[in-house]
C-alpha cells in the first residue's frame, strides 16, 4: 500500500533531517514564535469552514500546478476568505517542504489564519518540527498510529500550544480516535485500498461523532454542492486541495464554493 511506502521513506527522512538539526536547535526557533493560533476555533461557525491546501503534487496524479508558488497561492487564499491553511511538507511523493510553511507563516496579511503542517507525522521530533517552522496545528494519520503514540504525539502538541487534526479513513479508525483526547477529527473520503472516493463516507461516520468534536472532511470536496451537503450533514470544515490548486481563478474558485 502506497501510504506503508510513504512511511518507509519518511524514517529514512527523518533520520537523516536529526541528524542534520537537533532538538534544541528547534526549541530555540520555538522560543521565537508568537504564540499558536485557535485551529479549531477557526473553524467553528455559521456554515462550512474552508481550510484550504497548498499542495504541489500527489503520489497518483503527479505535479499539479506548474507554475507552484506557494506564497502566491497563500495570498489568494488569504483575498478568498478561507478559514485556515493546509501546508503539505512531505517531500518525496507530494514536493512539498517545510520551508513553505515558514515562508507563509511570514506573509503579512496571514496573521489570524492558522496553518495546519500536513505530513505523515509519528516522531515527537516532527511535532517540534511543526511548531518551529510556524505551524499552529498538526495532522496525524490514525492509519499509522498506534494508540499510544496518537496520544503521546496529541499531548505534546497541546503542551506545545498546538493542535491535532486527527484523520480517520472508517469505523474501526473512528473508534479508536473518538477514545483518544483528539477534539478534531477528519474524515478522509478517500478509501486507502482501492483510492476510490466517495463524499458520503463523511455523511456515515459524522453520525458517529458526537458535537463536541470539530469534524473536518477531506478529499473530494470541488463543488458547491458538495459545500451544501457537508453543511446538511452539520460538518464544521472541508479540506480543499487539488480543486484549488488547478483552478484559473483561485479566488474565483473559492468564492464559488464559499
Amino acid at each position: 500500500m502506497i501510504l506503508d511506502d510513504i512511511v518507509a521513506d519518511k524514517r529514512k527522512e527523518l533520520a537523516r533531517t536529526k541528524a542534520e538539526t537537533s532538538l534544541g536547535e528547534l526549541e530555540a526557533r520555538i522560543a521565537q514564535r508568537a504564540v499558536p493560533l485557535d485551529f479549531g476555533g477557526a473553524l467553528r461557525g455559521e456554515g462550512v469552514s474552508i481550510i484550504a491546501e497548498v499542495k504541489k503534487a500527489s503520489p497518483s496524479k503527479g505535479l499539479l500546478c506548474p507554475d507552484f508558488d506557494p506564497v502566491a497561492l497563500a495570498r489568494a487564499y488569504t483575498e478568498g476568505g478561507v478559514a485556515a491553511i493546509s501546508v503539505l511538507t512531505e517531500v518525496k511523493y507530494f514536493q512539498g517542504s517545510l520551508d513553505y510553511l515558514s515562508q507563509i507563516r511570514g506573509l503579512s496579511g496571514l496573521e489570524g489564519i492558522p496553518l495546519l503542517r500536513k505530513d505523515f507525522l509519528f516522531d515527537p521530533y516532527q511535532v517540534y518540527e511543526a511548531r518551529a517552522y510556524g505551524a499552529d496545528a498538526i495532522l496525524l494519520i490514525a492509519a499509522i498510529l498506534e494508540d499510544k503514540e496518537m496520544e503521546d504525539l496529541i499531548a505534546l502538541a497541546h503542551e506545545l500550544g498546538m493542535q491535532c487534526l486527527v484523520e480517520v479513513h472508517d469505523d474501526a479508525e473512528l473508534a479508536r480516535v473518538l477514545q483518544s483526547s483528539a477534539q478534531i477529527i477528519g474524515i478522509n473520503n478517500r478509501d486507502l485500498r482501492t483510492f476510490e472516493v466517495d463524499i458520503n463516507t463523511t455523511r456515515r461516520l459524522q453520525s458517529l461523532i458526537t458535537p463536541d468534536r470539530v469534524v473536518v472532511s477531506e478529499s473530494g470536496v470541488s463543488r458547491r454542492e458538495d459545500i451544501e451537503r457537508l453543511r446538511e450533514w452539520k460538518v464544521d470544515a472541508a479540506l480543499v486541495g487539488e480543486a484549488l490548486v488547478t483552478a484559473d481563478d483561485v479566488v474565483a474558485r473559492l468564492r464559488g464554493l464559499v
